[in-house]
């Protein structure tokens, strides 16, 4: 086959395979509050029109006035449209076009994620678990808690979600929707600090419902010279200042404890 003729097929190939790729999105791509839009109808400059889409969904088009296509897909956005046209006696068959300029739909997942970023989301009632997902769900330093922040009712809107919960302790309430515009935030996990006569002295991470002998063996345990009868619990109360207390084994860890093994006297 000569040379021209395989490069001319091959450009036909990336043509057609770019061409069916785009009536897929066109078909999939749900179009929402925040997208940036290009309409043109075939042979009418006329009625161009570049507009972002508004959370109601409704846009105002030349010679059909409002019309609600939040939530339709690109293609049948389209449709609507050039129904409309047709309905109203000014075309016979009009060929509306939409370009997605920009997506609104989206996302920002940040803090200790996998892959931190922005993403559209997939659907209109996307789960905040499956928003994590998106992102490859926390990395080893992250927490079992992430932060929502956006706007719900034109108010803003901020939430702890404890996702952990959501699937222990069957919290499904907890598993809110997230829609355009939010922001998700993975912060790093809890910490406690154990020093003193111990094997492994240090920071570590606080896990659910740890205690202060669990703590205790996170760090090794005590050496030869330590014993678990003189341990100091220092923690900071309310007001910012911090308490000197002799817990029980069983008493729980908080965030930013710190436990001092002391030496045994005898």
């Amino acid at each position: 086959m000569p040379v021209f003729r395989f490069k001319f097929l091959l450009m036909i190939y990336f043509l057609i395979h770019a061409c069916i790729s785009f009536a897929e999105d066109k078909n999939d791509f749900v179009l929402g509050a925040g997208d940036s839009i290009h309409i043109t109808v075939f042979q009418n400059p006329d009625l161009t029109l570049d507009t972002r889409m508004p959370e109601s969904g409704n846009i105002t088009y030349p010679l059909i006035g409002l019309v609600n296509i939040g939530g339709l897909t690109i293609a049948d956005a389209e449709r609507k449209i050039a129904r409309a046209l047709k309905d109203g006696g000014f075309f016979q068959q009009p060929q509306v076009n939409i370009v997605l300029v920009t997506p609104g739909n989206q996302i920002s997942i940040l803090g200790q994620v996998s892959r931190p970023g922005r993403y559209a989301l997939d659907t209109p009632k996307m789960r905040i678990s499956d928003a994590l997902a998106l992102a490859g769900g926390a990395s080893p330093t992250g927490s079992d808690t992430a932060v929502v922040i956006g706007t719900r009712e034109n108010k803003p809107f901020r939430k702890v979600i404890d996702i952990a919960s959501i699937f222990l302790d069957d919290k499904q309430d907890d598993n809110i929707q997230v829609i355009a515009g939010d922001e998700i935030y993975v912060h790093r996990p809890p910490v406690f600090y154990i020093y003193g006569e111990v094997q492994r002295p240090g920071s570590y991470r606080v896990e659910r419902s740890m205690t202060v002998i669990q703590a205790l063996a996170e760090g090794g345990g005590p050496t030869t010279r330590g014993t678990q009868r003189s341990i100091k619990l220092y923690r900071r109360n309310s007001a910012g200042e911090v308490v000197e207390s002799t817990p029980s084994i069983t008493q729980p860890i908080q965030a930013d404890d710190v436990l001092y093994v002391r030496e045994s006297l005898f």
